[in-house]
Parts: structure tokens; sequence; C-alpha cells
């Protein structure tokens, strides 16, 4: 199973979907499917980096935190951001989770940056997290 994204029908907002074979794998591929709600990533430099801590009493929470921090970045830097890399994935003492990853990406210009749909925020409507020995898959709603 090789990892991968796409957004399902909503009727009001953006439903995504993304799968790996890890749920570090899963979570990289939320991220990219958020952003590719708003532009193509694919035309998104990874020129500036950033680091990014999330956490969550559980994972629907961890998912939650991920996708609102990365949007904070676009809101206060307005950077798109196209490549993800979680790189520590971890259970705290209190019981919770925690995830730290680096994302790149690249101040939004609107001379070369499709402006598609605006994400507005996270939701924990209809969110579902899936995982199996060797796959991961996770689904969440956009408000757009």
């Amino acid at each position: 199973m090789s990892g991968g994204y796409r957004h399902l029908p909503h009727t009001a907002d953006v439903m995504i979907e993304a799968w790996g074979e890890s749920l570090e794998e899963a979570l990289e591929y939320a991220a990219l499917g958020v952003f590719e709600v708003m532009t193509d990533t694919s035309k998104v430099n990874p020129v500036k980096r950033v680091s990014i801590t999330a956490r969550g009493d559980d994972l629907e929470a961890l998912l939650y935190d991920w996708v609102e921090k990365l949007l904070v970045v676009f809101d206060t830097q307005s950077l798109l951001l196209s490549r993800f890399k979680v790189e520590r994935l971890a259970r705290e003492e209190s019981g919770g989770w925690v995830l730290e990853a680096t994302a790149w990406g690249e101040e939004y210009d609107p001379e070369r940056h499709e402006s598609r749909t605006l994400v507005k925020a996270m939701t924990y409507h209809s969110m579902e997290i899936a995982l199996e020995p060797g796959s991961a898959r996770l689904r969440f709603v956009v408000d757009i």
C-alpha cells in the first residue's frame, strides 16, 4: 500500500481521505490534501522550512491540532506548504500524543499560485481514524 489522499463529496465543506503504510505517512498526506484544496501544490516550491508541533489527548485531537497548526502557518505567514515529514509521533507520559514535523513551502504569490478554495478551519465532523498493521486511513472534513 502506498500513501495518498483524495477529496470526497461533501454537502457544504470538503472531506479529505488520506492513507499510508503508517500513521505518520497518512498524516503527511492529510496535510498535502488540505493544501491541495487551496492550490495546486505541485507548483509550490519547498524553499522555506517550518517546524510544527501538534498535540492531542487522543488521535482525533492530534489530527485536529495538526491541521489547525498548518492552517495557522498559512494564515500568519502566507506560506503555502507542499512537502511534509513527520519526524516524531509518540505517546506522552500523560497518555496524550505529540507529533513533531517539518513542512516546506513558499509564500503565496497570486501571479504563480492558483487560488482555489480557502480552508477556514479543521472540524471533528465525520472524523475517522482506522489503523491496521501496515496501514492507516484518515477521514476528516475541513470548513471552507
